[in-house]
């Protein structure tokens, strides 16, 4: 007779392999606008950018240190990606980015200098 538990033990390496089967196939472009969609979001709802929820309004959610490193690691990516997956691709995720900078910039009370915002070292002041 089989023991359950001994056959519970082989389903984490096949679900596993079936993870890293499904992401072999999606291509690499889907992931980087993925990631980037992520922080967008991320850093749009620190900002106070997102609408009220019933549990907790938008401005409970600020959080500049946060969303200075999310503009950060967004700016990184769209900047490295952009010669990999195109203009066309990269236009949409650079505009979002530079709404989210300065969305930032608004919702900061102590303005950054000018290339000293969130992101600015890889994309250049924002005005």
């Amino acid at each position: 007779m089989t023991d359950a538990s001994s056959h519970s033990e082989f389903q984490p390496d096949s679900a596993h392999e079936q993870a890293a089967r499904d992401i072999a196939e999606v291509p690499a472009l889907e992931i980087i606008s993925s990631a980037a969609l992520h922080l967008m979001s991320a850093a749009a709802i620190k900002c106070g950018l997102s609408e009220d929820t019933e549990t907790q309004k938008a401005a409970d959610l600020i959080d500049l240190d946060e969303a200075r490193k999310l503009i950060t690691s967004l700016a990184g990516l769209v900047t490295a990606a952009a010669p990999e997956i195109g203009n066309h691709h990269a236009r949409p995720l650079r505009d979002g980015l530079r709404s989210l900078q300065l969305a930032f910039r608004e919702a900061s009370a102590i303005p950054d200098a000018p290339g000293q915002g969130p992101g600015e070292k890889f994309t250049g002041p924002v005005s």
